[in-house]
């Protein structure tokens, strides 16, 4: 019997991994279509219609019954404030897309993970075992090699995409307090709703009327964004923090893709010596977790 509920908690575990990565991919196509749309329009808009796009779709699915349950339930306002920090950060790192390549922007951006771990540690008194942090900072030494963020400097941007990893690395470790309380689909409702609440005004401000390569756009990043917002729900109940956390690192092989097949941008041969190691890095993860729970 114990054999089976610890082979259990494995299969969730390396579930929560999968699930997780997956929702990594989601999000790097869509800062891909937002890259495209910031062009033209403000974050504000792009949040405004990307909330209203997830909420129609959880309507389509939950009807009033879901509506009416996430009124009721008791992660409304711990969800406001994991919400606030979310939008800060991507109002921050959006913004900075402007005069950032998306490999870039990833790049700076992987402060995150290890913020992730680090808070892990410090609010959820989540054990991280060696070989874990090891593999974070593995993970972190193979962005630097695939892309030197400092030849970049202290510029703007930069600052911005940095402020965006510290946000972010909160709302994570937040999202992980609140992840085992609710349905997905009720903190899905509630996520989006506050930042349809936040981004209504200054989306209305400075409102620019959309063409319809940018209406495409918008429809793809509202769809994207709900489901990996969705699959990185369901993964962070699967699995602690401090395990899915360096999966993130899979973004940058997305953001390199992405940026090839959109910008035609080339990467170095470092590009694929950094991936090598940021895969290296999450396959420890999933070996050390899979051999610690057999023992």
């Amino acid at each position: 019997m114990v054999d089976v509920v610890v082979l259990e908690s494995r299969e969730r575990v390396l579930a929560g991994i999968l699930i997780t990565a997956g929702a990594y991919f989601l999000f790097s196509a869509q800062d891909a279509s937002i890259k495209l749309l910031v062009a033209g329009m403000t974050v504000w808009q792009i949040m405004f219609f990307r909330s209203i796009t997830i909420l129609a779709a959880c309507g389509a699915i939950g009807g009033r019954k879901l509506f009416a349950d996430t009124a009721s339930s008791p992660i409304v306002r711990p969800m406001l404030v994991r919400s606030a920090f979310t939008l800060a950060a991507w109002l921050c790192y959006y913004n900075a897309a402007r005069s950032l390549q998306l490999a870039e922007l990833t790049t700076i951006y992987y402060a995150a993970p290890i913020i992730v771990t680090v808070l892990s540690v410090v609010i959820l008194g989540e054990t991280v075992p060696l070989l874990r942090w090891v593999a974070v900072f593995i993970g972190f030494a193979g962005v630097f090699v695939a892309c030197d963020p400092t030849r970049l400097g202290l510029s703007m941007p930069v600052m911005l995409v940095l402020a965006a990893a510290v946000l972010w690395g909160i709302a994570v470790v937040l999202l992980r307090k609140t992840a085992m309380q609710e349905r997905t689909m009720i903190q899905l409702v509630l996520n989006n709703f506050y930042f349809l609440l936040f981004s209504a005004v200054p989306a209305l401000i400075w409102w620019r009327m959309p063409d319809g390569l940018q209406l495409v756009l918008l429809a793809s990043v509202g769809a994207l964004g709900g489901v990996a917002q969705y699959l990185l729900f369901e993964g962070m109940k699967r699995a602690p923090v401090s395990i899915v956390a360096p999966f993130e690192y899979t973004s940058l092989v997305w953001a390199f893709a992405l940026g090839f097949a959109i910008w035609g941008d080339v990467p170095r041969a470092q590009v694929f010596m950094g991936a090598a190691l940021i895969i290296g890095a999450g396959l420890v993860i999933v070996v050390n977790e899979h051999f610690r729970k057999r023992i």
